[in-house]
């Protein structure tokens, strides 16, 4: 089963952002060069981040168990 034979279980919280009408060009940007982007910082590495920049508290120990 290799990589994803981790038991599925849903996590107790949330998140939900949300972009400006003024940004979304530059939202469909990052999208369509999100692959290209991710060779230079994973997808985890730039979530922590956004939390960090943004001063949500977390506990590192429940992001992406």
């Amino acid at each position: 089963m290799g990589e994803h034979s981790r038991r599925f279980a849903w996590q107790d919280g949330y998140g939900a952002f949300s972009v400006s009408e003024s940004n979304t060009d530059a939202v469909i940007d990052y999208i369509r060069d999100q692959e290209k982007h991710h060779r230079k910082r994973t997808y985890e590495q730039e979530y922590v981040a956004f939390l960090k920049k943004h001063r949500f508290k977390f506990d590192p120990k429940y992001i992406f168990g």
